[in-house]
């Protein structure tokens, strides 16, 4: 199960990772796009009228609507990422005072602190869900591109959904390992 659960939590994040990436890409071309634009109005359109004129029909300019994107994809590879982080107890912690408690109350600890992450993401996920809903019914739609807001919450769910699954996944492990005394998630990261 535990490898069941890893592999689908890597698969979201490189799916997140994968549209970060087209996201980090589309900004350089926007932005390049940008300014370009400030040239061929600027001096070149001076120097040069006749080949600024022919660029900027061409299309040369920012992307229109990046910001809309960039928002969406975002937040869905915001989502993405935190099955992996959760599995492989990747969140930030300070354990300055717990480092010299038992290996038991420590383990009673991160079962007490994965099971409220749990519910924190399947709240999260359920929000989500109640947006998505709403933003489908009153037929919302971005500024620029018009494309409707619910298709970024329907994108953002799946990864909500997926980290809410498997936080319980991993909450539900914690209990295990309090209660036999065993490891099942075995090292720091929680990959091997």
């Amino acid at each position: 199960m535990h490898n069941l659960a890893t592999r689908a939590a890597r698969f979201m994040a490189i799916c997140g990772g994968l549209v970060l990436a087209l996201l980090i890409l589309l900004i350089c071309i926007s932005v390049v796009g940008r300014s370009l634009n400030g040239v061929l109005h600027g001096w070149i359109g001076t120097a040069f009228p006749a080949v600024s004129a022919w660029l900027l029909q061409a299309g040369v300019g920012p992307i229109n609507g990046d910001f809309e994107l960039v928002e969406a994809g975002v937040a869905f590879s915001i989502f993405s990422f935190l099955p992996l982080c959760q599995i492989s107890g990747g969140h930030a912690s300070v354990d300055i005072f717990t480092s010299k408690l038992p290996r038991g109350v420590n383990r009673g600890l991160q079962m007490v602190i994965d099971t409220v992450f749990a519910l924190a993401l399947i709240i999260m996920a359920y929000q989500l869900y109640k947006g998505m809903l709403s933003k489908l019914s009153y037929g919302d739609t971005t500024f620029l591109l018009q494309f409707p807001i619910w298709w970024a919450y329907a994108a953002s769910l799946v990864g909500a959904v997926m980290a809410a699954v498997i936080s319980v996944y991993v909450a539900c492990v914690r209990v295990m390992e309090l209660a036999t005394g065993q490891d099942v998630i075995t090292d720091e990261t929680g990959m091997g």
